[in-house]
């Protein structure tokens, strides 16, 4: 059994076409979401901008150039918050997923390292269509 109860009213759905354009709204209920959860501003902004890279990747690897829906499930824990993204692209390997290496410095390219420092569980799974990325984040303090 799985550590953690889930906190009431503390659970949001979301599905999004899978374009750029649409991040700005993701964001918004992304942060409003973590607001409520107790996170300060430097680790929600933190955990905005390793989702917001974590869905551009699913945009741009994953569909391929197609819109495709993304869905993403936020749930606040009693000891963290999980978001669970999945996409209906190309299945992924997860052995396969790794940034660049920080010294070779160009633009892009660095956010699985930023997704892996933010979050504390980071776990890829490729589906039949699409895969399924569980990204945690404990709370200060262990609890709620």
């Amino acid at each position: 059994m799985e550590a953690g109860l889930v906190l009431e009213n503390m659970r949001r759905r979301l599905t999004f076409p899978g374009e750029a354009c649409r991040m700005a709204s993701v964001r918004v209920v992304v942060r409003g979401f973590l607001a409520d959860s107790g996170f300060d501003e430097v680790r929600a902004t933190q955990i905005v901008l390793a989702l917001d890279e974590a869905c551009t990747n699913i945009i741009r690897h994953a569909h391929g150039g197609e819109t495709k829906p993304v869905r993403m499930e936020i749930t606040r824990l009693s000891d963290r918050v999980r978001f669970v993204l999945r996409d209906c692209g190309r299945p992924c390997d997860p052995l396969q997923i790794r940034s660049r290496e920080l010294d070779d410095v160009r633009p892009g390219g660095l956010g699985v390292h930023i997704i892996r420092h933010v979050f504390d569980v980071v776990e890829y799974t490729a589906l039949e269509n699409g895969t399924r990325l569980r990204l945690e984040k404990m709370l200060e303090g262990g609890g709620g």
